[in-house]
Order: C-alpha cells, then structure tokens, then sequence
C-alpha cells in the first residue's frame, strides 16, 4: 500500500486546474486544456463583444412606449443583476412575470451571479405558485407588478423573502423606474466600487457545467407540480440543438424571434440562450395578442417563432390574417399538430419546423425532417408527414419506441412497422438531470436507463416517430383503441370547425366511445349532430370512431403552452363545468 503522503498527494490532483501539473509528476499535464465547462451564459457577454450596438431586444412596455435596447445594454443591464445578486448573497431566484426584458436580463444575470432561476407560470394557482417558491427555497423573488398580486399568500407564509417588482417602462431610472432597475443600477455601482471586473468577475463560465442553471416545474394538472433540474451542460447543448434545427442562423439577416411561447415554459425551450448565441433580436410580448402579432409579422424584421398548434390554429384563422411576403420559420409543439393545420401555415408562409418534447428534456429533442422526396407527393400525404414528431435531435442520442407493460426497466423496442404502438424514450446530452429533492419520482423517470415520455406513438420504417395518444388518452371502444389525436385531426377538416378536443365517455355496450368538445369558426355555426352526420357519411373517419356525442364550446379548456386540458374535459364529459 502506497504511504499516506503519496495517497494524499494523488488525492489533490482532483482539485488541480485542468491545465496544472499533477502533483506527481510537475513536468506532465492532465491534457484537459482543451476543455472549458459549457453555460449558455457565456453567449450573452459573446455577443455584446462581437456586435455591441447590434439590435437584441424590442418591446412594448406596459406604458406604451416601444422599447429598443443593443447587446451593450443588455448585457450591462444583466451584469447590473449579477453583481446585485452577489452582493446581497441570493442563491436561488424566483421569476414570476411574462414576457418580458427584465425576465431576459434575469435568465442571464441569475446564473452570471452562480444564482440558479425558479421561473413560475404565472397562470397557476396561487397555492401551487406558493408551494413551488416555497418547495424550491427561493431567497428572493423577481415579479412582475401586474402579478405582484399572486404573491399574497406566499409573502404571509414567507415574510422574510423579498421582492424585486419590475414596472416594465421604458425608463430605467427616475419616477417611472422600479426596483428592478434600481438593483440593476446598485449591481453596477457596487461593481465599480469593487474593481470594476465586470464579465470577468462573474460566472459567465460555470465552475462544473453539471450545477444547476435552472428548475423549471411541470404543470401539475393531475399531482403537485415537480421540478426539473436543468444544468449549464445540458443548457447549452439543448440550445446549440435549436439554433440548428429550428434555423436559427440559416438566413444571411439578422434572426427576429417573436416571443409568443412563455418564456417559463421549459426556459422558453432554452431559446432566451439560443436566439442570443446568433446575436439575434428579441421581440418580447406580454400577452398572445393575434392583431399585434399580425402587425409585428408584417412591419418588422420577424424571421422566427414557437407556439403550440392551438396558437397557430388562432392565429390563421384570425381576420387579420394574410400570406407574408417572406417566409417565417414556426417551431411547433406541445401538441401533436395536424396535416391540415400545416397546409393552412403553409399557405400564409408561416413555414412549420415540428419538434416535439417535454419540460424533461429541455423543451424539443426530436424534429420532423422535411424530406426533398416529399415535394413529390400529394399534398394531404406531405403534411401528414411534417405532422410526425421525427427523429432525435442532433445534441441528443436516437429516440426509441418500446413496448409497453413490460417489467420494470425492460427496453424492448416495437416494430418499425408503422402500426405497433409503444411509448416514447429518450436518451443523452438533453435529457434533465433528475427532479427536485424527489428520488422516487426520479427513479420512475429513469427506469432501465431511459427518460420515459409517457407518449404512445408508433414506429415508421425510416425511423421516424408518430405520436398517437398519451397513454391515459387512448379510447378503449369495443376492443378497438382509438386515438384522441387522431379523431381530432379528422374533426378539424370539417370547413366550421376550428378546434377539437376529445375524450372517452362510458358506453355500457362497447366499454368506451369518444365525446368531443368543437369550437367553431368566427362567423360560421353548427349544431353537434351535423358533425356527427358528416363524420358517419362524408369524412375519411372510420365508424368505430365517430363520436358519440359533439357539444359545441365557446373555447377549449388550455394550458399556458396551448395543450387542451383533457383532465378538464373529462370532467365536463361527466357535466362538471366548475373548472376552465
């Protein structure tokens, strides 16, 4: 056995830079001065450097006045934010706004000070919002002032938490500034009193890219939500995977993203560290506004967007509608989007990128390629396969299909036939690290190695996946299963019908038969049973799975992200109204 000195001398080569000597031997190097830890903040003071007066953000404040800042001032403005957060020894930060500048600034400032984010859907309950600011231990709070009101309940069980309330104005000191901007302004001053280090006196690199850069937390439709821990590795790559699959810098311009998606979903799908590592300009939005999206579309330099296919649904169908001169790339997700849906983006030069993913994995980790042979078909069978979920993406590993109800932890993939149905799995670079101070969820998570989806799909012979149903959203009728999305799919080419939701309703002949709820078109009408009539004698439906019942809404029941709430449709199935 080696004496203790030389134990102890090995031991502290752990601790050496990656570049050092080793203890052992002063003339050798570890060989890893070729490495450097990887955070998506480190595109932020990147691209102040290479363009500094570049254009990186345009909003429209809540006063009213149109808001234009440079990669200069976004990146003093989030260095302003670090130095805040150092100086005062916050660790882990709460956001609780929309969209906008100050939620940017903070996403980068947070994890510049070493700080990890807590970004809260301000659409919750205030009682799920207390229980994730308390769940995560939050040591202070940045809110928006529309929303300060949210906070009632958490400020009574944690009174000593404090808030940083942005005002959202234009100015950025004086009467209309807030505390927002005046910690921004103490981050900056404390930094010139302190040596004035800026970018290099903060973690713009972190100090082990596994740490924590964010815990953003599911929706909790059906449970408490869980949080999911996101690391500065997983970060970045999920972010240099967008820049390329969404074609972030495909174009010879400057990238435009409008930001329509909540930038607390999934950190925006990492898009706040993607649009900037291409130096691109962030057009933020308080709220989904169909009219100013149109405007925006039509007058400024938009290039790109995400929205979920009930936003886009809305969007096309809005009378402010019209074809774009150039094309604009929309990624597309949260629900499984339909053929239909793409030809109508199409037509307006809206041009789909379909991708598809969880909070668990950054946002989008698979993407339907857009094949040159599919020009060559007809057009209902070339939408029908942009409207598949696709191969994994390029900074992650291959996606597999597996069958279900095996043991637990047994991986075995189904045919790629196109027909046998299985779950969804993922694995590599962006898949999340685990879930907050939860082991068991965790474990669930990661059974056999894999991060599981729990979306049922089907496998088609070039290896591209088709999702047909969560696994609680199948319809069991008469022996034969039944796709929710499918039969949505088909009800929504019916020329009124604007939107469809389905569930399962109880039959006492054939088990299960599918209800659907429809919203229709602005200025058409329609009674339920026309659609039945339509979907038994005129639609490509087959008869198993027309439904039983249609009941025409004024809007579907949706989650921030645009996913129809099938819990709650459930429940008014069964005639309980009393959730929206």
């Amino acid at each position: 056995m080696s004496p203790p000195l030389s134990r102890l001398q090995a031991l502290t080569t752990h601790f050496l830079p990656s570049a050092s000597p080793t203890a052992t031997d002063p003339t050798k190097y570890t060989h890893t001065h070729h490495i450097h830890t990887l955070s998506p903040t480190s595109f932020l003071p990147r691209a102040a450097e290479i363009e500094p007066d570049a254009e990186a953000i345009v909003h429209i404040t809540s006063n009213g006045a149109i808001l234009r800042r440079t990669y200069t001032e976004f990146g003093d403005r989030s260095r302003g934010l670090a130095y805040f957060l150092l100086k005062h020894g916050f660790k882990r930060i709460g956001i609780l706004a929309p969209n906008t500048p100050a939620f940017l600034e903070s996403i980068f400032g947070i994890a510049a000070a070493g700080a990890v984010n807590v970004a809260v859907n301000y659409r919750l309950k205030t009682e799920d919002i207390s229980y994730i600011f308390t769940f995560s231990e939050v040591d202070v709070i940045i809110v928006d002032q529309e929303y300060l009101h949210l906070l009632d309940d958490f400020r009574k069980q944690r009174p000593g938490v404090p808030f940083i309330i942005d005002t959202d104005t234009d100015a950025t000191s004086g009467e209309l500034s807030g505390p927002f901007d005046e910690a921004v302004l103490e981050g900056l001053r404390w930094d010139g009193e302190n040596g004035a280090k800026g970018w290099k006196g903060l973690k713009a690199q972190a100090d082990d890219e596994d740490d924590m850069i964010a815990i953003p937390f599911t929706s909790g439709t059906t449970a408490k939500p869980k949080g999911v821990v996101y690391t500065h590795r997983g970060a970045y790559l999920a972010a240099l995977g967008n820049v390329i699959e969404s074609g972030l810098n495909f174009h010879t311009g400057r990238c435009g993203y409008l930001w329509t998606l909540p930038m607390f979903h999934a950190m925006g799908w990492t898009f706040p560290w993607a649009v900037t590592a291409v130096r691109g300009t962030h057009y933020c939005l308080r709220k989904i506004d169909y009219p100013l999206i149109w405007k925006l579309l039509k007058t400024e330099n938009i290039t790109h967007f995400n929205a979920a296919p009930t936003v886009n649904t809305l969007l096309c169908a809005s009378k402010d509608a019209s074809k774009l001169p150039n094309p604009v790339r929309v990624t597309v997700a949260a629900s499984p989007p339909t053929a239909h849906l793409f030809e109508q983006m199409t037509n307006l030069n809206l041009y789909p990128v379909h991708v598809y993913g969880l909070t668990e994995t950054y946002g989008p980790i698979t993407k339907g390629y857009h094949m040159p042979v599919w020009d060559t078909l007809p057009l209902k069978e070339k939408y029908a396969r942009m409207a598949r979920q696709g191969h994994g993406f390029i900074t992650g590993l291959p996606i597999r299909i597996i069958k279900p109800d095996q043991p637990d932890g047994v991986l075995i993939d189904v045919a790629k036939d196109g027909k046998e149905i299985g779950e969804i799995i993922f694995f590599g670079n962006i898949c999340a690290k685990e879930y907050l101070k939860d082991d068991e969820a965790t474990r669930k998570l990661f059974a056999g190695g894999a991060l599981h989806s729990g979306d049922l799909a089907v496998w088609h012979e070039d290896g591209s996946a088709q999702i047909l149903d969560r696994a609680k959203d199948i319809i069991i009728s008469g022996g034969e299963n039944i796709s929710s999305v499918a039969l949505e799919a088909m009800l929504v080419q019916h020329p009124s019908v604007l939107e469809a939701g389905v569930v399962a309703v109880s039959d006492s002949h054939w088990g299960e038969r599918p209800k659907a709820f429809i919203t229709v078109k602005e200025g058409k009408e329609m009674k339920g049973e026309e659609l039945i009539k339509w979907a038994k004698h005129e639609s490509a439906i087959s008869k198993f799975m027309v439904p039983r019942e249609v009941e025409v809404v004024k809007e579907l029941p949706k989650t921030s992200t645009g996913k129809v709430k099938k819990n709650v449709l459930r429940k008014w199935a069964k005639g309980d109204y009393s959730e929206k």
